[in-house]
């Protein structure tokens, strides 16, 4: 891959827009994917987010705009486009009668150019050496998305799409996909598109993540964006008396504002003037019985952004 093309987006969506009769279910909607990232993509229940990767992956027609996905259009030139695609929308479907070795190479034959080293290498790279010749019924759903996974790896696509992954799994197998899917982009280079409700385990999970909601783009944002403290924190002091503490930041040539949630003062400060304010509270009389940073999470800024109490 030259140079250019590693800078290229993998997957473009192109002002796409998806209509069914008179209802909108997805309106103008733009985003890039970068290469070499796990991306996720949240919106409230019903926001379009299965029928978006749908769309990408040919299962519903897109009625305005177009997908790029490797530079290729999947309207006018389906088959170069999805060549670069692996997927699993909703859950991955096995014969559970077949161990899953014999279900990869039942799929291998489907797909020209794939042998058993091909085989053997999916197999190692989702961490299945130990379980891939026992039958598909006796696995767990974790070691069915894993497999899955590997199904969808078999042809070396630039990028996976995975619709809601975690759906069912305990928390070790979340972690588990977790980790596979780190090191998908880590040590092959491959783009990682991940729908799920559990903001927490995006948080974890992804470089970036599109949040949609009524079938358009609210914002992309790198989830450091999110998550990473900025020079001013949100700074709770347990203080008594409260209203004298209030107006001593208030007054203050900094001209900050305080707000009173319970038995706490709240302020943003820059990290080094919370030692400074503590001993101004202290020099003027006021009792401080406990100081600690709070930072908003992916989930509240979620909701705020989206004015919704429901995350899927």
């Amino acid at each position: 891959m030259n140079q250019r093309d590693s800078q290229t987006p993998i997957v473009q969506i192109q002002n796409i827009s998806k209509r069914i009769g008179t209802k909108t279910i997805i309106d103008n909607l733009s985003f890039e994917v970068p290469r070499g990232e796990v991306f996720g993509f949240l919106g409230p229940n019903g926001a379009g987010k299965t029928t978006t990767i749908r769309m990408m992956v040919g299962l519903m027609s897109i009625t305005k705009g177009d997908i790029q996905i490797g530079g290729h259009s999947i309207r006018t030139h389906f088959e170069q486009a999805i060549r670069h695609v692996g997927a699993i929308v909703e859950n991955p479907e096995m014969y559970k009668f077949m161990s899953g070795y014999h279900n990869l190479v039942h799929y291998a034959r489907m797909i020209p150019g794939i042998h058993e080293a091909r085989i053997q290498e999916v197999i190692t790279l989702v961490g299945m050496e130990n379980r891939i010749h026992d039958k598909v019924k006796t696995y767990s759903l974790g070691m069915r998305q894993r497999l899955g996974i590997a199904q969808a790896l078999l042809h070396k696509p630039s990028v996976l799409i995975l619709d809601e992954p975690t759906n069912g799994l305990d928390p070790a197998g979340i972690r588990e996909l977790r980790d596979h899917l780190r090191k998908l982009t880590r040590e092959d280079g491959i783009s990682v598109i991940v729908s799920s409700h559990l903001l927490s385990e995006m948080e974890l999970m992804c470089d970036r993540v599109a949040i949609i909601q009524n079938g358009k783009l609210v914002d992309v944002r790198l989830i450091k964006e999110f998550t990473d403290a900025d020079s001013k924190q949100r700074v709770a002091f347990e203080v008594e008396p409260m209203d004298q503490a209030k107006a001593l930041i208030e007054q203050s040539a900094a001209k900050l504002e305080a707000e009173v949630q319970g038995n706490e003062l709240v302020v943003n400060l820059d990290r080094k003037m919370i030692s400074e304010w503590n001993k101004r509270f202290v020099d003027a009389g006021i009792h401080v019985y406990g100081i600690r940073t709070t930072t908003k999470s992916l989930e509240d800024q979620f909701l705020e952004m989206t004015g919704s109490d429901q995350i899927a």
